[in-house]
């Protein structure tokens, strides 16, 4: 008996240390994989010109309130699709940190790399130029397990998740990373002073077409299942329109943190922001696609 049971207990020792070699084998895939992520997300940005400039003029509170109003962001898409499996919200914020860790860590690594980070540079204006740096990096680390890794475990993990508040968070994500790419741009600025105020509304009536048309009328991948059943106001009304809302109310906050509206006229503004507006509706229609 005594033998038996020394055997047992050396079988359950075996099996545990083989189970915690898997679990951290599995761990480091998965940070891999999110630092894979980060790097293909954030490489747009990354070798933007304007991203640099924005950590010697970008307001420290503003960086800071962006940093403090991104963590939660993170935390409910690591709920959704993060680089490893969660069961409870400390997984998820754990998840979070790490990822932003990784952005902030392979941000570091890439500027280096460019030589966008000078030796004459002051210690604040390189920890701005990281730390804004990794909030679209860690996007691309969390969302790295559905680009980059196997679905199927953590579909398992996240299965039944679906649900109205769930779609429009994920519209949300793809709105603000398409968002992200390029609301530091001139080039929004100088689009939304080339067009009058009819242009505009066309503008804002032909953002709402192609962002119910590119997945709600079309067809593609990802659409959620009970559109067929809804009837077509139904789902205008409730995804396109509010859609297009989430698009809105993300372009002007970024718009506002990079200071591209500050000292521009209320029409000058508006235009701006429905400028913005146009590539993060694109990125929120097409975000069910891809997540």
């Amino acid at each position: 008996m005594a033998a038996r049971a020394r055997r047992h207990h050396g079988s359950t020792v075996e099996s545990r240390i083989v189970a915690d070699r898997r679990a951290n084998l599995a761990f480091a895939q998965g940070l891999t994989r999110a630092f894979a992520g980060a790097v293909i997300f954030g490489v747009p940005l990354l070798m933007t010109m304007e991203m640099w400039w924005l950590a010697f003029h970008m307001s420290a509170v503003r960086l800071a309130l962006l940093i403090a109003l991104f963590f939660p962001f993170l935390v409910a898409l690591s709920w959704h699709v993060g680089f490893e499996p969660t069961f409870s919200l400390v997984d998820d914020m754990l998840d979070a940190l790490v990822a932003y860790l990784v952005g902030f860590v392979a941000s570091l690594l890439v500027l280096l790399l460019l030589g966008a980070l000078g030796p004459g540079e002051g210690l604040r204006e390189i920890l701005g130029k990281v730390s804004l740096q990794a909030v679209p990096a860690s996007i691309g680390a969390l969302l790295s397990q559905s680009q980059l890794g196997q679905s199927e475990a953590q579909a398992q993990v996240r299965g039944g998740r679906e649900g109205y508040f769930s779609e429009l968070f994920i519209m949300a994500v793809g709105a603000l990373f398409l968002a992200f790419n390029v609301a530091p741009t001139e080039e929004i600025l100088i689009i939304a002073l080339r067009l009058g105020g009819a242009q505009v509304l066309l503008l804002a009536v032909a953002t709402l077409v192609v962002m119910h048309a590119f997945v709600y009328s079309a067809d593609f991948r990802g659409q959620p299942p009970d559109h067929h059943k809804a009837p077509a106001w139904s789902v205008f009304l409730r995804f396109t329109v509010v859609g297009y809302a989430i698009a809105l109310a993300l372009s002007a906050f970024l718009l506002w943190t990079f200071g591209r509206l500050d000292g521009s006229s209320v029409p000058v503004a508006l235009s701006t922001v429905a400028v913005l507006a146009f590539p993060a509706a694109v990125g929120a229609a097409a975000a069910r696609l891809i997540l």
